[in-house]
């Protein structure tokens, strides 16, 4: 199984065992997010030897790409539970449609976020709270992430059509792919190594670019070559603007449920930097680490989100719901094992990242404080992406404004400058904004208003 996992399955997963089904989708995407997290992991191992500075760089600028991973992912949903339903269906025809409209939908937008990007890049770093030193040292390895970002939202858009598909171990592939030429490139790029320029911090952004890109070649390679479980004929790349309607119809809500989310990271780090450069550097090693086990989560939430497409295209909202409540319990378990590392021995993980004690001891403090939900809210995470995976994404993003907005940021800022906690408050609210999400996800999941929704 292992084995049918890492190299392509030809399941039916609308059918046969659910633990089966979840083994099949989870690993190779579990995969899949580390690869995407490993990006962040790698850029700030080799950018830390920098200085503060250009780790500050780093962790304002992925500030600013969350909000365009908020846009990436919000159409992602749309598109996984469109291919995902319309498989389920037995409509490879319409599922390839889907697949085509999603995509001109992510040029487009990638379009105007670049072309800002490249106009604003040190407008919008100080607009961070950057000082004169990160704008200058910043401002390139900014624009070169932005300007770029087409080759980001195509990475998401084609990997969340093989989802879609059941197509995961073909996702993980690309990004395999990817991380491997950003691994070999970063070092070379940043440091002028063999016959590479020294292009210090913005060598990691052409790194990173370049590597995305290279995967996009083979996503697109695999989509017209017939190498996948989906494939795009010639007389499929058309304009259909009533499946591009309903796609943009459910990812309005996808998209502002993610920005929702990622804008309230950006302001938790606008409220971290009035504490200086030390205390954003260490936040962004934290969150880098965290990203790294988090994503692995986000694997096995998104095989959950692929069965309940399928089975409800299939007519199977019963099969539907216990893979959900089966994956939840997956989660679980996993982050309650990642928690007890990150309380008990965050130290010599930290000290691999930095030698400065102030940026670690900031580090250690927030992935301490970050861990103790981690249980809890790995059941948050997989019923909001089984909610995404049937199309519904209002529910989760009215869940995710409630507890990011409501909760974690008045919460944040109140422990940060009205108390004695310092920036130790502002991680305090993070936990307890993912407990007040998942409790509101049981309690919406239970009510099944979900399966009765049409994409």
């Amino acid at each position: 199984m292992l084995k049918e996992a890492l190299f392509g399955t030809h399941q039916d997963f609308t059918t046969g065992s659910i633990g089966r089904a979840i083994t099949l989708l989870a690993i190779p995407m579990i995969l899949e997010m580390v690869m995407e997290s490993l990006f962040g992991v790698v850029d700030v191992f080799f950018v830390s030897r920098l200085g503060a500075d250009a780790i500050s760089t780093v962790g304002l600028t992925e500030s600013l790409l969350t909000l365009v991973f908020g846009v990436a992912m919000g159409l992602s949903i749309a598109t996984t539970a469109f291919v995902a339903r319309r498989i389920g269906e037995k409509d490879r025809e319409g599922a390839a449609i889907g697949a085509v409209q999603s995509i001109a939908a992510g040029i487009v937008v990638s379009i105007i976020v670049g072309i800002a990007g490249y106009l604003y890049a040190p407008h919008l770093l100080h607009l961070m709270g950057a000082g004169p030193a990160v704008v200058s040292v910043g401002s390139r390895y900014t624009r070169i992430m932005l300007t770029g970002s087409v080759v980001i939202f195509l990475l998401f858009l084609i990997n969340a059509i093989f989802r879609g598909a059941g197509d995961a171990a073909l996702a993980m592939r690309a990004l395999w792919l990817a991380n491997a030429i950003n691994i070999v490139l970063d070092p070379c790029l940043i440091n002028g190594w063999l016959f590479f320029p020294h292009l210090g911090v913005s060598g990691a952004a052409v790194a990173t670019t370049t590597g995305r890109g290279i995967g996009v070649l083979f996503q697109i390679y695999s989509l017209l070559g017939g190498k996948s479980r989906l494939t795009i004929t010639r007389r499929q790349i058309r304009l259909n603007f009533e499946v591009l309607r309903r796609l943009v119809r459910v990812s309005i809500t996808g998209i502002v449920q993610f920005l929702v989310v990622t804008a309230s990271w950006v302001a938790l780090v606008r409220i971290v930097s009035n504490f200086g450069s030390q205390a954003v550097a260490g936040y962004t090693i934290a969150v880098r680490m965290i990203v790294f086990t988090i994503l692995p989560s986000w694997g096995l939430s998104n095989a959950a989100a692929t069965l309940v497409g399928q089975n409800l295209g299939a007519g199977k909202p019963q099969r539907a719901e216990t893979s959900v409540y089966r994956a939840a319990w997956y989660n679980c378990a996993f982050l309650a094992a990642v928690s007890l590392v990150f309380i008990f021995t965050p130290v010599p993980l930290v000290v691999f990242f930095t030698s400065d004690p102030e940026i670690a001891a900031v580090c250690v403090s927030c992935l301490r404080i970050f861990s103790y939900c981690y249980a809890s809210y790995a059941w948050g995470m997989v019923l909001v992406q089984a909610f995404n995976g049937a199309g519904d994404t209002l529910t989760p993003t009215l869940m995710n404004f409630f507890a990011f907005w409501v909760v974690q940021l008045p919460v944040a800022w109140f422990l940060a400058f009205h108390t004695s906690m310092g920036v130790r408050g502002a991680f305090s609210a993070v936990p307890i904004a993912d407990l007040s999400l998942t409790a509101l996800a049981i309690i919406m999941f239970r009510q099944g208003k979900w399966k009765l929704q049409k994409i």
